[in-house]
């Protein structure tokens, strides 16, 4: 049976994760809360402020920075591109 979340960010029924990305408590929330739709949209996303941020996920400062976006995209007002990010060229 597959897991069906309604997704806070699609606000839909959609197909949810297979499992917690986290074993935290926002890895439960986002577990319960955001599709696989959703999910790759935020990957995506992730990926453009790793890009423009120069973050490194190795680092813990970097981590904070990355879970409080990931926190805004999904629960929040929504995680805001970098004021200088342009984005690709189609």
């Amino acid at each position: 049976m597959a897991h069906t979340v309604f997704c806070v960010k699609l606000k839909r029924d959609m197909p949810g994760l297979d499992e917690p990305p986290f074993d935290n408590d926002l890895g439960q929330k986002v577990y319960e809360n955001v599709s696989q739709e959703a999910w790759r949209m935020w990957v995506e996303h992730c990926k453009m402020l790793l890009n423009e941020y120069r973050l490194n996920p190795a680092r813990r400062e970097d981590q904070e920075v990355i879970v409080k976006q990931m926190e805004q995209f999904f629960f929040g007002e929504g995680s805001a591109k970098p004021k200088e990010y342009v984005a690709p060229k189609e």
